[in-house]
């Protein structure tokens, strides 16, 4: 058996960007990425132009293997229809089936923050741990789990689905909260999202600048962009305090563009204990780790290789 069937296929279907991949163990042959079009077919189109470039780039000819697919959102275990996508074009369809259909071949999807954890806890950040959450902060907010090495789906497919309970510890002025995608208001998401950090910081100066540009500007001294970053890392503190309470993770991994910035990885642990419930004994610290992804911003596409013989 040649070590080219040994090639895994990966997709990361992102709210900004389409990215595939060809991976063999945990060396990427050939990586592919594109914008994330709005419209559903436009979609599927380019998911399918993806798969075939990497796999020319890769060397695979016709292998036509089942790929892995990471998706926001996941498959109701009910309709079979994809739930809960803040790419909203993708809700209401049967994802697996259409891509398989345009594909030709088997496709297995998951979840995108499920991919990022199985990426991390596999050969990532977290490597070795017994229990991971894997957050994405970036167009969305969500959380994977990964138990002794295995992912937790849950009966409803929505296990880690953190950035849709309500802010904890909400002060008066950040209730009711942000309207979000999903109908509610106040959800976690609307307000730690990089949508949320750009909000934050056009209430207070006017402008609208993306998470990124405000984290460089906070690093440059600006008050207004360091005084937003305080707010979201304040926020982050509270809401990861939450999950710490309720699954008490060995290992947070955080993943998606806002994990690009570096202050949080000091802020929100010295914040976190005065929110978790730990006794006062612990000096004011969690044994909780927090660290970025290893893999970046694919971390999800490698996560979403894993899938097939996961």
């Amino acid at each position: 058996m040649s070590s080219r069937d040994n090639v895994r296929i990966g997709v990361d279907l992102g709210g900004t960007k389409i990215e595939s991949v060809a991976l063999l163990g945990d060396r990427v042959l050939a990586r592919r990425r594109v914008p994330t079009p709005g419209d559903y077919d436009a979609i599927l189109t380019v998911v399918r132009e993806l798969v075939a470039a990497v796999e020319a780039d890769a060397g695979l000819g016709m292998r036509h293997a089942t790929i892995g697919i990471g998706t926001p959102g996941a498959l109701s275990p009910v309709s079979g229809l994809l739930e809960n996508a803040n790419t909203t074009a993708l809700n209401s369809r049967p994802l697996d089936v259409d891509l398989a259909r345009v594909l030709g071949r088997n496709v297995v999807l998951e979840n995108d923050a499920n991919c990022l954890t199985l990426s991390e806890a596999s050969d990532g950040a977290a490597a070795g741990a017994s229990s991971v959450f894997g957050v994405i902060l970036g167009t969305g907010v969500g959380g994977g789990l990964v138990f002794g090495g295995q992912l937790v789906r849950g009966p409803n497919a929505i296990a880690g689905e953190w950035g849709h309970n309500p802010l904890p510890w909400a002060d008066a002025w950040e209730r009711p909260g942000p309207v979000c995608y999903c109908g509610k208001r106040g959800c976690t998401e609307t307000f730690l999202s990089g949508a949320g950090v750009t909000r934050e910081f056009q209430l207070r100066t006017g402008h609208h600048l993306d998470a990124i540009a405000i984290a460089e500007l906070a690093k440059q001294g600006e008050p207004n962009a360091k005084a937003t970053l305080a707010l979201h890392a304040e926020r982050l503190a509270r809401a990861l305090a939450t999950v710490i309470n309720i699954v008490d993770p060995e290992v947070i991994v955080l993943g998606g563009g806002l994990s690009n910035i570096a202050s949080l990885y000091k802020d929100v642990p010295e914040r976190w204990a005065h929110w978790a419930f730990v006794g006062s004994g612990r000096g004011g610290r969690l044994l909780t780790r927090l660290v970025p992804a290893r893999w970046g911003d694919s971390s999800g596409v490698r996560g979403a290789a894993r899938l097939v013989a996961e």
